[in-house]
């Protein structure tokens, strides 16, 4: 696999953020700019790889505006009734049902995307690679934030949460697998630092019958720093181009603001252009 994977691009996630990686991948695709072995998304950025390797140009951005906006899918009050937050269920099967995403399998092989989600009972971070026949739930699994979303996919006999509870950040993976030239799109500006919140607090002890899921969730902050160290200080002979949105970028984890959510597209999309530069 070394010999051959050596070209990656890392998508991290990031809810409605990755809108804006979603406007970057479109600008490759109208340029037709595709140089990588292989593919690692998390969260919402695997969701906007999916489109990228179909080459469903413009899809990801009505996901974003027609479903992910929806108070179908994103519902305080029912949350504080006891349901979810974010209902996935909904989200992924009219994804599926409405072709805002294509599943044909000949879009996968060829190039592999493989999808992070967080193992519960390990708390360890596992890349499944997509394929037609466990797109909608790998999807599903890896965009799952604990609470937000009751319950755990699961994919291959394992219960599964959100990839980026063990790792929004899997350029250690790819240089594992054999990478040595990177390209990592971030949902965030380049100098933002994860911090630890009440609300991060307060969902662990949501989960406190998960012991090795709360530990995972006790070292985001470090394995985020840890990423951001390693994009900055790649081992030799491994070169990390870092494409992340501009300061002023405002889309939020939860923005249902479709003028905002559109700004942050065109703000991705504007960025192509010198994503590819930097890679060449």
């Amino acid at each position: 696999m070394s010999d051959l994977l050596k070209t990656v691009l890392i998508v991290e996630g990031g809810a409605m953020r990755s809108v804006f990686s979603a406007g970057l991948l479109d600008g490759f695709l109208m340029r037709n700019f595709n140089p990588f072995d292989y593919y690692i998304g998390v969260s919402a950025g695997a969701s906007n790889l999916a489109a990228f390797l179909a080459k469903d140009s413009g899809k990801s951005l009505q996901i974003y505006l027609d479903l992910a906006s929806s108070k179908k899918f994103i519902n305080l009050s029912r949350f504080l009734k006891g349901g979810h937050l974010l209902n996935l269920d909904w989200l992924c099967q009219t994804v599926f049902e409405k072709n805002y995403l294509t599943k044909s399998e000949t879009y996968y092989k060829e190039k592999p995307l493989y999808v992070g989600t967080t193992d519960v009972a390990s708390g360890n971070d596992l890349y499944t690679r997509l394929s037609h026949e466990n797109m909608e739930l790998l999807l599903k699994a890896s965009m799952a934030l604990p609470y937000l979303y009751k319950g755990f996919p699961i994919i291959n006999g394992q219960s599964m949460t959100d990839g980026g509870i063990a790792c929004n950040l899997p350029i250690a993976e790819a240089i594992k697998r054999g990478a040595k030239q990177i390209m990592v799109v971030r949902s965030r500006h380049q100098t933002y630092t994860k911090k630890d919140t009440f609300g991060h607090k307060f969902i662990r002890w949501q989960f406190k019958n998960y012991p090795m899921l709360v530990k995972a969730m006790e070292s985001r902050v470090k394995k985020h720093e840890d990423g951001k160290k390693l994009i900055a200080n790649p081992p030799e002979n491994v070169t990390i181009v870092e494409i992340c949105p501009p300061v002023e970028f405002k889309v939020g984890r939860f923005s249902k603001n479709k003028k905002q959510l559109l700004v942050g597209y065109d703000a991705g999309f504007e960025m192509a252009d010198m994503a590819i530069q930097q890679w060449q």
